[in-house]
């Protein structure tokens, strides 16, 4: 057992845990952020990770801790790739003293029936991580056992070192739970976490509601009591004494020699400045996404297309994903940042947009069509907000629910990369484009997936690019460099133009 923060430890062997469930709503994502804040109140560093594509949860995993979490996939990266995002992360702002890992739904659910991969019992076997298998026991206690012993002997390479018991409505229907768990499966029961309003963080039609948005809509005062009330429930129903034991119980991992994570430019080269969009609209990347940018060459200036009213000075632009539908009107306002972007479009700029960007780029965004549908916990007026125009199209916020990995090959050679080049990747949204005229450029192809139309992803207007498709820069290596590129010769243009 470790009981303090360490020094001198190799990454391989740092301790660690994963914290599972034995199915999604589980309560794993609230637990996991409370165990992180309280372990960071002791003193620990702790680098978060989030298995699978998701953003939401990953936001509040870097709210917390203060680093960066940094996302695993077993569909779309190799065990290679898998260790390097792991090695670097540790790495990339300092010591780490413990790992926490959140998995995705269902401990063995994943791409297919019969293996586990894309699952978070593949990422647990990768990294050689005992699980904290976290179970809804809300209206049961004896068949607790029989759930825990079923996950515990479907995978024995999967360690199941520890159980939270979450959803526990009296004293009686713990020691019941408990004893019943302890008993039949040999599994010890190290948390009790009580039915308590106080668990529940704001939902979003994707999800939890991101910590950026958070902070803003409940005001700092309220966020940080929301915060503080899971840490102190956490605290007083789980031994995180033994959550120390369990992580330094983890056997250490062989670490690759290669990294993807080197810098991949000449310094002779000129840095183009990338200007990435963030704020409460615009705010789903992967870490690791800019984190290789800027080993490809690039200077990161971040700007807001809420706030700023002009586009900083840059040579290439990257919009991700968010929520922009929700900040339609604050987006419209915004009229000089619009403009500005359109001119730059217009001007051969490389801009890559994935998702809410691609909406933002739109035309127009629509919004609470009555008949089309509405989302669950969300609002949204019956409205059409102007957008930037850059590419074709109406945004429709409707029923449309779309959530899948992707395959897609370029059919042309665009900011991401060269004719042929090929990737998988992830879409998550409820939009559909529409009013697309006929002439409208794409510059994917799917062979899985639904992209914005006819399975055709990519929307292209000169140098500018749009697609639903989420990509990573470590399971689809052209995307980075090719954006860097793009940029830089951009840049070159203007300086010799």
């Amino acid at each position: 057992m470790f009981n303090g923060k360490q020094s001198g430890t190799g990454t391989g062997s740092i301790p660690r845990i994963l914290i599972s469930a034995d199915r999604s709503s589980s309560g794993k994502t609230t637990i996991s952020i409370g165990l992180m804040a309280a372990l960071v109140s002791r003193g620990y560093r702790v680098q978060p990770f989030k298995v699978a594509l998701d953003y939401i949860d990953s936001s509040y995993h870097t709210e917390i801790t203060g680093r960066f979490c940094r996302n695993l996939d077993g569909y779309l990266m190799n065990k290679n790739e898998i260790l390097d995002i792991y090695t670097h992360a540790c790495e990339a702002e300092g010591h780490t003293d413990i790992v926490i890992i959140e998995g995705v739904r269902g401990l063995y659910e994943g791409f297919e029936s019969l293996s586990d991969l894309g699952s978070t019992a593949q990422i647990a076997k990768i990294l050689n991580c005992p699980v904290i298998l976290v179970i809804n026991a809300q209206s049961i206690t004896r068949s607790s056992a029989a759930l825990v012993n079923g996950y515990k002997n479907f995978d024995p390479d999967v360690k199941i070192a520890g159980v939270i018991l979450n959803n526990i409505g009296s004293r009686r229907h713990a020691e019941k739970a408990k004893e019943a768990i302890e008993y039949y499966t040999g599994v010890s029961v190290i948390g009790i976490i009580p039915r308590d309003p106080e668990m529940q963080i704001s939902m979003r039609h994707l999800g939890l509601m991101p910590a950026l948005e958070g902070r803003r809509r409940l005001g700092d005062g309220v966020f940080e009591a929301r915060l503080m009330g899971i840490e102190e429930i956490i605290n007083k129903g789980i031994d995180i004494d033994c959550i120390l034991k369990i992580a330094s119980s983890a056997k250490p991992l062989k670490i690759p020699e290669n990294t993807i994570f080197s810098p991949t430019f000449n310094e002779r080269e000129c840095k183009p400045k990338i200007g990435i969009a963030m704020d409460e609209a615009f705010n789903f990347y992967y870490r690791d996404n800019i984190d290789l940018l800027k080993l490809a060459g690039a200077e990161i200036v971040y700007f807001s297309p809420i706030k700023d009213p002009v586009l900083p000075k840059v040579d290439g632009l990257y919009i991700g994903g968010g929520y922009p539908e929700l900040f339609a009107a604050e987006l419209e306002d915004n009229e000089s940042m619009r403009q500005d972007i359109k001119i730059a479009s217009s001007e051969g700029m490389p801009i890559y947009a994935e998702c809410g960007g691609l909406m933002y780029l739109s035309k127009k965004i629509s919004t609470g069509i009555p008949g089309i549908g509405t989302y669950h916990d969300t609002s949204i007026p019956e409205s059409t907000y102007s957008m930037v125009g850059a590419l074709p199209g109406h945004t429709i916020m409707g029923q449309t629910r779309v959530v899948s990995y992707n395959i897609g090959t370029l059919e042309r050679d665009c900011i991401i990369g060269k004719k042929g080049d090929s990737f998988k990747g992830h879409e998550f949204h409820h939009s559909e484009i529409v009013e697309i005229p006929e002439n409208a450029e794409f510059a994917i192809t799917l062979s899985r997936g639904t992209g914005i139309k006819n399975d055709r992803d990519g929307l292209i207007y000169k140098n500018t690019l749009g697609s639903y498709a989420h990509l990573h820069g470590v399971s689809y290596r052209e995307l980075v460099g090719s954006i860097v590129d793009a940029a830089r010769k951009f840049k070159e243009c203007k300086v010799f133009s």
